[in-house]
This record gives C-alpha cells, structure tokens and sequence, in this order.
C-alpha cells in the first residue's frame, strides 16, 4: 500500500464526514453498471474508494447503466478480515459510525509514516511501553469472529480516499489509563470513543 492516506472521514450518507483511507491496487475486475447504481454505492460494495474508482476510470463523478468499470483490489480478504475483528472487539456497542471511524484509524496508520505499513503490523504493533498497541490483542478478543455491521464498516471505510481529518487515535475516556492521548488534537466523538491524530 501507498503512503496516500490524507484523513479520516465518516461515512454514513445521513451523518457528517470525517474520514480517509487510501490502498494501492492489487489487483482488478470488471463491473458493469446496474440501475440505481452509483460510483459510491460500487465502491461501498467493493470496499475501495471512489477517488480511485474515478481515477481509474477516467470518471467524473456520474456512471450509467452497462458502462463498463475497472475496480482494483484495495486490500485481500484476509486483511479485511482482521480489520473487522479488530473493528467487532474495538467498537462492540458503538453507534455505526464510530465502527467506521474505527477501521479507518487502522487503515490511516497504515498510510501514516509514524505506524507500521501493513493492516497486520499495525493491529500486531507493540507500542514503545511494550504493550500491543490495541486492547484486542492483549485480551485475545480479536480471534472471535466479526460481525455482519463490522464487516460493512470495513467496507465503508475502504470507500473514502482523500476526505477527512486524519485521526490516527481512539479512546474512551473513561475507561483510558494513558492520559497521553488525551494531549492529541481531538477530531470527532462517536459515542463513547474521542478520535484524535
């Protein structure tokens, strides 16, 4: 993957937008446009964004029904996968929304020249205290299996490329216990979790 990750951004149609994610292309298919289907709605249900999906298509911004797309591969089944357990275990009884800003925290740490640059270091990375750097990990929550809302996140968060704030970090504050974050720039609060880069 590409250092391109530029911010964060959020994406519920009725809610704000915060968030960015960015992935190289590894490999690609072929769509062709249906009815009703917009270049958000494909890349929503390819899980890569629509700036990449307009690059590579040489699109503006509308499609039409039976025009034929290229659609890369942002990221394999397996890193999905893990970004949906850590996004099930991370944000378990969170609104939507903060599932979202959840996978997309990951996935700007990956772009980030400050984190590791794959989606499984960065889950797996220790942090210089010596701790894993998501609690997932350490309690071994992140080998249960994600659920269908946080397998859709993931899918949502890869959509947005080049929109957002950049939040590198979440917490809870009532629950933190290193209040070294709490000195990062705030972004957004999404029910019990603040984002902060």
């Amino acid at each position: 993957m590409f250092k391109k990750f530029t911010g964060i951004k959020v994406a519920v149609l009725s809610a704000a937008a915060f968030f960015t994610i960015g992935a190289a292309a590894q490999a690609q298919s072929t769509h062709t446009v249906e009815n009703d289907e917009s270049l958000w709605s494909i890349a929503k249900d390819y899980g890569v964004a629509v700036e990449e999906l307009k690059s590579l298509n040489n699109n503006s911004s509308a499609v039409n029904p039976g025009e034929q797309l290229t659609v890369p591969q942002s990221i394999s089944e397996n890193e999905k996968d893990l970004l949906a357990r850590v996004v099930h275990s991370e944000a378990k009884g969170e609104p939507y929304a903060g599932k979202v800003a959840v996978a997309t925290v990951v996935l700007n740490r990956v772009e980030s020249d400050e984190f590791p640059n794959t989606i499984n270091d960065v889950v797996y990375e220790v942090s210089p205290t010596g701790n894993y750097a998501f609690e997932p990990v350490t309690n071994g929550s992140i080998n249960n299996p994600a659920d269908s809302e946080a397998k859709k996140a993931v899918q949502e968060a890869l959509a947005f490329e080049g929109q957002g704030n950049g939040s590198l970090f979440f917490y809870n504050p009532a629950t933190a216990s290193n209040h070294w974050i709490a000195t990062r720039e705030e972004t957004i609060r999404i029910g019990d979790h603040v984002f902060a880069k």
